[in-house]
């Protein structure tokens, strides 16, 4: 997520002086701005040692763990919010990751590329795999291992007795309600048990 405007939006759901949780933390941008802007604190997950050496010259608490391996360090309700922004495509055990983000905070924030946005719908129907500003990699070189639309989360998250608290799409930093499967290129969901 390098987008400004889609970071804001993102930190704008998360109450000030929360305890966070931020898996795939990237550089830590986004816990940097949570707790310089909002007060919060917490830990950043990240496994790349580029990305973790980021996190600690920005100042962000970080633990260098594999995801795919799970959240046992980490007890039931831990944290106030968990978040798991563009890390949900990468991971072999998506479903497992949904419900520990679930069990380990009270609220989970889960943000990923919409696979739906019309524009990706288009380059399928001209025989080819999108290449955007969300999806930006070629089909043979992305790093994400599955590609999922809005409303695909929705059935994820009641297969799994998740309560859907909100959920939106982002487009160029604005707010999208109204056909988000269509109309954005992020789809946003707040969940909790």
């Amino acid at each position: 997520m390098t987008d400004l405007n889609t970071l804001h939006a993102i930190a704008s759901l998360v109450p000030e002086g929360s305890r966070v949780l931020d898996l795939g933390c990237g550089d830590g941008a986004l816990l940097d701005h949570l707790q310089r802007e909002r007060g919060c604190t917490g830990y950043g997950v990240e496994l790349d040692d580029a990305n973790v050496l980021a996190c600690v010259q920005r100042g962000v608490n970080v633990l260098q763990l594999n995801l795919d391996q799970g959240l046992t360090v980490f007890g039931d309700a831990s944290f106030d919010v968990v978040l798991q922004i563009d890390t949900l495509q990468h991971l072999r055990n998506a479903e497992t990751m949904l419900k520990e983000t679930a069990r380990v905070g009270r609220v989970g924030i889960v943000a990923f590329p919409n696979f739906a946005h019309w524009p990706n719908r288009l380059s399928i129907l001209k025989g080819r795999m999108p290449v955007t500003k969300r999806l930006p990699y070629q089909w043979y070189d992305t790093p994400n291992i599955r590609v999922g639309t809005h409303a695909d989360l929705a059935l994820l998250a009641q297969r799994n007795g998740l309560r859907v608290l909100d959920s939106f799409g982002l487009q160029d930093g604005r707010t999208v309600r109204f056909a988000p499967n269509l109309r954005a290129g992020t789809s946003v969901y707040k969940l909790a048990r």
